[in-house]
């Protein structure tokens, strides 16, 4: 269990430790969060914080960067053998910027970028109007089919008409496995570069517990904090050296100034973990629970898209199996101390903020100590929460059962104890 804090400052106090017994009480659901060890929340909150050092190790333009250099040395060595690359970047402050340097190494402004749309499960970034990517790019957008699943014949159709600069694969809310060799094999088609967006199945892949774009992608991307469980912020990684030039130019001084040492020293500790034999455990576990919470709504005629999972995440329609909207479904969970989040689905009637679906995620929880026998109990009391939803008493009572589960599993400060 994470400790509270004491501080001069009262109202940030509070607020910060109203926070720690808000994720202490709630069920953590949300495909995008997840639970940092006490080790990389202490070097996230560390003095590194107070360096300044513009550059890259070895070529600052400060002084004083020794340390930090070490730091950020040891994050980018651990990256590299992570995922068996030759070349990576840790300095991103997010998945945002991360795909913004990356994209531009790659692709002249207004060049032609193809991703997944958003209501498919695509990302802002990857072309959508109101994103940077949308506005200083020709976007266009590939769907999944009527079955929820990439159709690698209609994306090369589709591909073979636009002739993209760049495809983009990997997406923040498709819960099935993605053939990277496919998507080479599409954009060596049409003269494109690939970009792997892998924010959120990067844990999968370093644990082998998903297949790896390392092979294939031109440049692969993430964030730090999702199934990794570390520090949040973003990385890029290649194997093409000019590339990675391209891409450490436009990270800084292109879209960044200084780096954020002290959230890259919880990137580097997170990274020991991930290269610890206790990780590949943990990966293994998400999947299993993430099935296994899906079947579960599956024997209550719950639809789930694409009919399944096979990584981290899946999204449920629940305009159709329960005549709600996802921002509805979102509140109701709330008020029973579940968190997920409001999400689109394909072709969704409704906007962005709104929705038709709610996201599922089991990394956070898994992190917690939660077997697939506590996603099938969880399975059961959101079912009951939004098939009564109207009914006030029957959601107290789902909320008790929902505090109980909660303390059965406090959020733990190691993992390195886990067999």
């Amino acid at each position: 269990m994470y400790k509270k804090i004491s501080l001069m400052d009262k109202e940030i106090e509070n607020a910060i430790n109203k926070e720690l017994f808000r994720q202490e009480e709630h069920i953590e659901l949300i495909a995008s969060e997840n639970y940092v060890s006490e080790d990389v929340l202490m070097a996230t909150g560390s003095i590194l914080t107070n360096k300044y050092g513009e550059g890259y190790p070895g070529k600052r333009y400060y002084d004083g960067c020794e340390n930090v250099d070490a730091v950020e040395t040891l994050a980018i060595e651990r990256l590299k053998k992570i995922f068996n690359v030759k070349y990576a970047n840790v300095q991103p402050y997010s998945g945002s910027t991360a795909n913004a340097a990356a994209i531009a190494a790659l692709v002249e402004p207004n060049g032609k970028i193809m991703g997944m749309s958003l209501s498919s499960g695509g990302h802002l970034t990857h072309g959508y109007n109101v994103n940077f990517s949308g506005r200083f790019y020709q976007s266009f957008s590939y769907d999944v089919d009527e079955n929820g699943l990439l159709n690698y014949d209609n994306i090369l159709k589709l591909a073979k008409e636009i002739k993209p600069d760049l495809i983009i694969c990997g997406y923040s809310a498709y819960s099935r496995e993605i053939d990277f060799k496919k998507f080479r094999e599409i954009a060596d088609e049409v003269g494109a570069f690939l970009m792997a967006d892998i924010a959120h199945i990067a844990g999968l892949i370093a644990a082998g517990m998903h297949s790896s774009p390392v092979e294939y992608a031109d440049v692969i991307t993430s964030t730090t904090h999702k199934t990794l469980r570390g520090a949040r912020g973003g990385i890029i990684m290649t194997n093409n050296e000019e590339i990675s030039k391209k891409i450490d130019r436009w990270i800084f001084p292109g879209y960044q100034g200084g780096p954020l040492f002290h959230s890259i020293a919880g990137k580097a500790v997170a990274f020991n973990e991930v290269l610890q034999p206790f990780f590949k455990i943990y990966a293994k576990n998400i999947i299993k629970n993430s099935k296994a919470f899906s079947n579960q709504f599956q024997k209550y005629n719950v639809i789930i898209i694409s009919g399944g999972t096979d990584n981290h995440l899946f999204t449920i329609n629940v305009k159709q199996s329960y005549n709600l909207t996802g921002k509805e479904a979102s509140s109701i969970l709330q008020k029973i101390n579940i968190t997920v989040n409001k999400n689109t689905i394909p072709n969704d009637t409704q906007s962005p903020f709104i929705t038709s679906g709610i996201r599922l995620g089991t990394a956070a929880m898994t992190s917690r100590g939660f077997s697939e026998n506590e996603f099938k109990i969880l399975a059961n009391i959101i079912n009951e929460a939004l098939i009564n939803h109207k009914d006030d008493n029957k959601l107290e009572e789902l909320k008790l059962k929902v505090k109980e589960l909660a303390n059965k599993f406090p959020i733990k400060k190691s993992y390195w104890n886990e067999k």
